[in-house]
């Protein structure tokens, strides 16, 4: 999914579809947080070298590996991201925003099509 979306990105970039640019951006965003390293994962950091001036703790702890999400999982955080624009599109609708609810929207029906249409979707 990371594949299409980034092709996908690449794509509405070149066309200058706001919309599209930030509803993928954050859907990328969205699946690499998720991938970050787990910290509990994570070497304890070394006391530093009281011989050499300088030296740093936790040299190292850079080498753990990232999760690797599965479709699923993408597919979920792609859903939460989706339904959370809509949920704010709502909130704005109501206080009168208009345009700010509109775009949201517009993001939200990104989003959607990288859902399969079994996915429960109203």
């Amino acid at each position: 999914m990371r594949k299409v979306l980034r092709r996908d990105l690449a794509a509405a970039m070149k066309a200058r579809d706001k919309p599209s640019v930030s509803a993928l951006r954050s859907a990328l965003a969205a699946i690499e947080n998720a991938e970050a390293v787990d910290v509990s994962a994570a070497p304890l950091p070394a006391p530093p070298d009281p011989h050499i001036a300088g030296s740093v703790a936790g040299l190292g702890t850079a080498e753990v590996e990232r999760r690797a999400l599965g479709d699923c999982e993408a597919e979920q955080l792609v859903r939460e991201e989706a339904e959370e624009r809509v949920g704010v599109a709502l909130d704005l609708e109501r206080a009168g925003h208009h345009r700010r609810a509109a775009r949201l929207q517009a993001e939200a029906d990104v989003l959607r099509k990288y859902l399969p249409p079994s996915s429960g979707q109203e």
